[in-house]
């Protein structure tokens, strides 16, 4: 998406911020606790950029534009259609910083 619109952003999303809980022995277990439901437009990525990814070793990439928010980052989750993806960049997508495109790899637990 080179020009985003907001008529653009049709999927309902759900983003997750990673969370400790207490694991009661001294420890933590890691998590994610809810950060925000928005709109976005979710595509996997062109068979180009996606054959570079695998050269990296990640799995199937997707890239997520929203509305920019200051609270996502790399490191958040993002569930669309029971299917969970892990942020793994954030970037602003135009110079006005009213969009943001996130790189995401398919989660595989």
């Amino acid at each position: 998406m080179s020009a985003a619109t907001l008529g653009a952003l049709r999927r309902r999303i759900s983003i997750e911020r990673p969370a400790d809980v207490d694991d009661g022995a001294g420890g933590v277990i890691r998590g994610y606790a809810p950060l925000a439901e928005v709109f976005a437009s979710v595509q996997p990525l062109s068979s180009e950029e996606a054959a570079a990814g695998r050269a990296l070793g990640l799995n199937r990439l997707w890239r997520v534009t929203i509305r920019a928010r200051a609270d996502v980052t790399g490191g958040c989750r993002v569930t669309w259609r029971d299917v969970a993806f892990d942020v793994l960049s954030v970037r602003a997508l135009d110079a006005d910083d009213r969009f943001s495109e996130l790189l995401c790899e398919e989660y595989a637990p």
